[in-house]
């Protein structure tokens, strides 16, 4: 069996790669991967809580379930988002998309 600890590592690591990558990457698709791991990193750490805290119930679990159609929905919306910046600018990259600010 393998011990909880180890799952909290992964998650941290998994957090860390996804910040680091939100921070440093410029392309759209690059940005919504890396929030993607960081709210991967979150359902570890529902499912490892759970399993440390409370072995015998599925609180976890259901949490870690409903996380993922969240995360789901919003990469669903956010890839349509991107591909209208991708018609209208003709690239995925943040600087081009500086003018729709004002």
């Amino acid at each position: 069996m393998v011990p909880v600890e180890c799952y909290f590592v992964l998650s941290a690591l998994l957090f860390f790669i996804g910040v680091y990558g939100f921070i440093t990457r410029r392309n759209l698709l690059a940005m919504l991967i890396s929030v993607e791991l960081v709210l991967n990193a979150v359902d570890i750490n529902f499912a490892a809580f759970n399993r440390l805290l409370y072995p015998g119930s599925m609180e976890g679990m259901f949490m870690t379930v409903f996380v993922i159609g969240v995360a789901a929905a919003e990469s669903a919306v956010a890839i349509a988002i991107i591909l209208n910046v991708f018609r209208n600018f003709k690239s995925d990259s943040v600087d081009s998309i500086k003018n729709m600010k004002w």
